[in-house]
């Protein structure tokens, strides 16, 4: 492989989340009196998580978000914990052909009991150990900062150059790129609609892949 190891977003690169937590947003949002789509909801919340999230939900709304709206929140999440969360197409496949000793692991803004319960679903536990990092707990600054890209690089013991990120968000993206890595801009997800491929290229992202055969044909 051209890189000596590879970060994985979590959300939208490894599982189908993306979408159904979207539009939970958007109906909510729109319920309360603030109507929004899920694909606006995509386009201005996609990859935020935090303070980050918090601000960017009360820009769009214009004020304070209410407390029913994090209950609402909290109960999809325990239901997608509950029933577990499909795979993207293509990511178990891809991520077991890769070398056993070639250093990898996720950098999500999720919080990590998020994201193991998911990785266990799609079995994919043994394949990052403990190389598994959140923003929310494990730099100060989150996405779209560099800082966890950088932090998960650091653990891995390799530089970041020498390092491919994917990432699905534009958030993400953003932060990925002003990391210095290679960054593989992954449109497999079901989210990904027309022209967010282009979406990522504007960012700055190295190269765009809509299924993970592009990305092995890229890392190739």
């Amino acid at each position: 492989m051209k890189v000596d190891a590879l970060l994985f977003d979590f959300d939208g690169v490894l599982i189908e989340s993306e979408y159904a937590g979207n539009r939970q947003i958007a109906e909510w949002l729109s319920g309360a009196g603030y109507p929004t789509t899920a694909a606006q909801s995509m386009e201005h919340f996609m990859g935020l998580a935090g303070p980050e999230f918090v601000t960017a939900i009360e820009g769009w709304i214009g004020g304070l978000i209410p407390d029913s709206f994090h209950a609402a929140r909290r109960a999809e999440d325990e239901r997608a914990m509950a029933e577990g969360i499909d795979p993207v197409a293509g990511a178990i496949a891809f991520v077991r052909s890769l070398p056993a000793d070639l250093p990898k692991a996720v950098v999500s803004s999720s919080p990590t009991r998020w994201i193991r319960r998911h990785l266990a679903h799609i079995g994919l536990t043994d394949v990052f150990g403990d190389h598994v990092y959140s923003g929310r707990e494990h730099v100060t600054r989150g996405k779209p900062a560099p800082d966890l890209y950088l932090y998960g690089a650091a653990q891995l013991g390799v530089a970041i150059e020498r390092c491919a990120i994917l990432e699905d968000s534009p958030v993400g993206a953003t932060g990925a790129v002003a990391s210095g890595g290679y960054v593989i801009g992954l449109c497999a997800g079901t989210h990904c609609a027309i022209g967010h491929d282009q979406r990522l290229l504007a960012i700055g992202v190295d190269a765009v892949a809509h299924d993970f055969a592009e990305v092995a044909r890229l890392l190739a």
